[in-house]
């Protein structure tokens, strides 16, 4: 008879993983990342356990977007003063000083939400250029452009 087993936080084992997103579609790397910080890849997957391996995303500033997304995909925001609402679209964001955050809120928009969502996004590490400075944990390469020819796009 087989049995289910519910595994406990001290016996979570994490791997590191590096992820090149050099010409990655976003939505499909997001959701790989997301995947991968959950857990659920694992046949040892626990819904209540903080399971998933830590991904560290480099070249966030290459990342591919489909279509018009680059110009109508927009995050709002709210000043808190009236009629305080400003906007900045995708492709402004990616072009800008901060691009790693459009691959953290696609990863974190696929999470669940609340203090077990937060805990996984905290084993995720996007960096904008080439370099990162998680060589001492020697992360294994996660080549997601292989695993279906959609989720790369170049030009």
């Amino acid at each position: 008879m087989k049995t289910t087993v519910s595994i406990k936080p001290a016996d979570v084992e994490k791997k590191w993983l590096l992820v090149d997103a050099d010409g990655l579609v976003l939505g499909r790397l997001a959701s790989q990342v997301a995947l991968r910080l959950r857990g659920k890849h694992k046949p040892s997957f626990t819904p209540h356990v903080d399971c998933g391996d830590n991904v560290v995303v480099i070249n966030a500033e290459k990342v591919r977007l489909t279509g018009n997304k680059a110009d109508q995909d927009v995050f709002y925001w709210h000043t808190g003063h009236p009629g305080g609402i400003k906007g900045r679209t995708k492709g402004e964001i990616l072009e800008g000083k901060h691009p790693e955050r459009v691959i953290e809120k696609a990863v974190e928009r696929m999470l669940p939400k609340g203090p077990l969502g937060k805990q996984q996004l905290g084993n995720l590490r996007v960096y904008a250029g080439g370099e990162h400075p998680h060589a001492g944990q020697s992360p294994e390469k996660f080549d997601i452009a292989s695993m279906n020819r959609k989720n790369t796009r170049i030009g």
